[in-house]
C-alpha cells in the first residue's frame, strides 16, 4: 500500500511563498490521482487541488479559493508530488495533507502552515 509522507511546511509571513513536498513510497503512484488538502482549526478537511495520473495527462484542479496563488506538479519518476504555495494569507492557515486515490484514498500525516507576521 502506498505510504505518504509531507514535508515543506512552516511558517511565513503573509505575501510569501512556501514549497510542500509529498513523497510517495511503497507503489508506484503514476496511476493514482494525487492532490493535497488543507484543514484549518475547527473546519472540515478540505480540497486544495488535484492532479490526475498519467493516463489523463496530469489534468489539474483547484479550490476557487486558490485563485492562481498554488501549482501542483508531480514526478513521475520521483514519485512525488509538489504543492507550491506563493501569495499566502493569514486564512490559508492550516495542516496540509496529500492524499493519493480516491477509493480508497491513502492519507499522509500532514504538514502545519503558518501565515503570519
Amino acid at each position: 500500500q502506498v505510504q505518504l509522507v509531507e514535508s515543506g511546511g512552516g511558517l511565513v509571513q503573509p505575501g510569501g511563498s512556501l514549497r510542500l513536498s509529498c513523497a510517495a513510497s511503497g507503489e508506484d503512484t503514476k496511476m493514482l490521482a494525487m492532490a493535497w488538502y488543507h484543514q484549518a482549526p475547527g473546519e472540515q478537511r478540505e480540497l486544495v487541488a488535484r492532479i490526475g495520473n498519467t493516463g489523463s495527462g496530469g489534468a489539474t484542479y483547484y479550490a476557487d479559493f486558490v485563485q492562481g496563488r498554488f501549482t501542483i506538479s508531480r514526478d513521475v519518476d520521483k514519485n512525488t508530488v509538489t504543492l507550491q504555495l506563493s501569495m499566502l494569507r493569514p486564512e490559508d492557515t492550516a495542516i496540509y495533507y496529500c492524499s493519493a486515490g480516491i477509493s480508497p484514498q491513502i492519507w499522509g500525516r500532514g504538514a502545519q502552515v503558518t501565515v503570519s507576521s
